[in-house]
């Protein structure tokens, strides 16, 4: 299994800071892991321009339509797009999506043929109350539609108390969590379940990069702020390439 990188650039990025990507893909011209940045739709089709792959940060569940301000996966794919994230807990709490919707925009994005880096994770106050399993389970049940591959799709596990705090759980409670959804993806979707990505996100930074991704189970990471320098996200991609 080829392992992947993720850099998701969130509400940020002009055109002054396509230099990144251009130095980004200059100090890993023959990368021996997947390296994908998602970027805001306005600047997608001159980030394709870079030579790295690129992904969206959403979707709308409908190819086109009277959705004003929305984009599609067509449209994505349109500007140069191979993969798009789904499900990201800031999608889910700022905008209030639902599994079900999740769920929805994972078949558009397969069928204008992108890749979906979808996102489940529990808050800090279903992680104190030890109900993380209980809350990935039923994302991955309810956001993941039948039909998943390992081809078409890969899940991303970001601890929502995690992101952009600093705090990372300990190396033995992501191992276990990863343990735990390999064996959950694998009762449901057979041996591509068994080789579905499983990426590790929540202020993953160079400090920890490489404890993480020398964990069972963790095939990569998506990364929410250190993406945006080259300076700091290229000592992560570094780390996950001499990962064992």
């Amino acid at each position: 299994m080829r392992k992947l990188i993720a850099g998701n650039w969130k509400m940020n990025g002009t055109a002054a800071d396509l230099g990144e990507l251009r130095t980004l893909a200059q100090q890993h011209p023959d990368p021996s892991v997947d390296i994908v940045i998602c970027g805001p739709a306005t600047l997608l089709s001159r980030m394709a321009e870079t030579g790295l792959m690129i992904g969206g940060e959403d979707c709308h569940p409908a190819a086109s339509g009277a959705h004003t301000g929305d984009i599609s996966a067509p449209m994505l794919a349109d500007a140069g797009a191979s993969h798009v994230i789904t499900g990201h807990s800031e999608r889910r709490s700022d905008h209030g999506e639902d599994d079900a919707l999740i769920a929805a925009k994972t078949q558009a994005a397969w069928a204008a043929d992108l890749h979906v880096i979808l996102c489940i994770g529990e808050s800090e106050a279903q992680y104190r109350a030890g109900k993380t399993l209980d809350v990935l389970r039923r994302q991955l049940d309810h956001s993941v539609p039948d039909g998943a591959t390992a081809a078409t799709t890969t899940i991303a596990y970001e601890p929502i108390w995690a992101i952009g705090t600093g705090l990372t759980p300990t190396p033995q409670e992501i191992a276990d969590v990863h343990s735990a959804l390999r064996a959950h993806l694998t009762a449901r979707f057979g041996e591509d379940g068994a080789q579905m990505r499983l990426l590790y996100g929540g202020s993953v930074k160079a400090s920890n990069a490489a404890d993480i991704f020398a964990l069972d189970h963790v095939d990569g990471a998506l990364v929410g702020g250190a993406s945006l320098k080259a300076a700091d996200f290229s000592p992560i991609i570094t780390a996950l390439e001499q990962a064992r």
